[in-house]
């Protein structure tokens, strides 16, 4: 594995990361992302129970002094918010350590009425924005999404090195380098988003929009569908479901049309969850190729504060030259000493082909 290679996933690890909501709370906690978060899908801006999971919740010690109240209210109609992470680094290929900047977003989110939110991030880092209204006047608390988000596939982690996501998404941006699926940290579509609640366990969403990287994306529309179920059966959080997208990629002077599909699963029950996602893409690093991103993560809440994470990725590229197949295996712990405050310490041991490398990785992040 050349040293340019090395370098891309060097600094992909080290900058890419996001603030989407973590699927594994909602199977821990037996909820939906909706019951933290203003958008209906996770992710970005959290609401005032969001705000106390995070205050009360996840965190070993919280501040619970009367004198010292937190909210997270502007005013009665507009919530502030923030993530900022940044990560030290080192590599055992590189012999490199460094300390980087990840991200760092704000987020506000105003209430125009009862049932229709404006929502706006901004990642003063990446310099990358999103901004969108959410109306939930259809039947069902089902709702209507427009304007400039991430479309709503697989499972959203908040580490985008899984190949399910961005993969080692580095600033070359070059494709069939151990790269994921389309959805990395850049990726924001200008759209629109119907999602329907077809049961009290059962979401359908779909979405119509045109990505923002034109360089990347041709300018021809991209449609992307999920359906999920979440059941809680004998105390057990369950979560099934699919998704697809089609899109259109350009690839030097060819144009691809790549289509998209996967399934996922998991279930929490106790300190425990298990999920996992796999995913087929179709003409997506070239023409009459196939190929497969696989990601399972196991975690176990050891305590108030501290959860174990064991994560497993794989990527079958489907080209004909090169490494084909690429995997991550992440060991780590996610500690969260006090009231949105995370550190979270990772050895990641990388393959390429045959090759084997290892690095350690602390994050830290803090939000609001």
């Amino acid at each position: 594995m050349n040293r340019t290679v090395l370098l891309s996933t060097f600094l992909a690890i080290v900058f890419f990361s996001s603030s989407h909501a973590l699927p594994r709370f909602a199977l821990g906690q037996k909820d939906k992302c909706i019951s933290c978060h203003v958008n209906p899908t996770g992710g970005l801006i959290r609401n005032e129970s969001g705000f106390f999971f995070g205050k009360n919740v996840v965190s070993m010690i919280s501040p619970r002094d009367e004198d010292f109240k937190l909210s997270p209210k502007l005013s009665e109609s507009v919530l502030f918010g923030f993530d900022y992470r940044s990560q030290f680094m080192y590599s055992e290929e590189l012999k490199k350590t460094d300390f980087m900047d990840m991200t760092g977003s704000v987020y506000l989110s105003a209430g125009l009425a009862p049932t229709i939110d404006v929502i706006a991030r901004y990642d003063f880092v990446q310099r990358i924005w999103e901004g969108y209204g959410v109306a939930r006047i259809l039947p069902n608390e089902s709702y209507i999404k427009a304007g400039s988000f991430v479309p709503y596939f697989g499972l959203r982690l908040d580490d985008h090195t899984a190949y399910t996501r961005g993969g080692d998404y580095g600033l070359l941006f070059s494709k069939g380098i151990a790269q994921g699926l389309i959805y990395n940290p850049l990726y924001i579509e200008a759209g629109i988003e119907i999602g329907a609640n077809l049961a009290d366990n059962l979401l359908l969403t779909a979405s119509v929009g045109k990505p923002k990287s034109h360089s990347v994306f041709a300018f021809d529309p991209t449609y992307t569908a999920r359906l999920e179920y979440s059941p809680v059966i004998e105390n057990i959080q369950f979560t099934l479901g699919g998704s697809y997208a089609s899109t259109k990629t350009n690839l030097f002077t060819e144009v691809l049309n790549t289509n998209l599909s996967g399934g996922f699963a998991g279930f929490g029950y106790k300190r425990f969850t298990l999920m996992g996602e796999y995913d087929i893409a179709k003409d997506y690093l070239a023409n009459g190729t196939t190929t497969k991103a696989l990601m399972i993560e196991a975690t176990y809440n050891v305590l108030v504060g501290l959860d174990a994470v064991v994560r497993y990725d794989k990527l079958e590229t489907g080209l004909s030259t090169g490494d084909t197949k690429f995997a991550h295996l992440i060991l780590g712990v996610e500690f969260f000493p006090y009231s949105f405050v995370e550190a979270r310490p990772q050895y990641r041991i990388n393959y390429a082909g045959d090759d084997k490398k290892g690095s350690f990785v602390l994050q830290f992040h803090f939000w609001y």
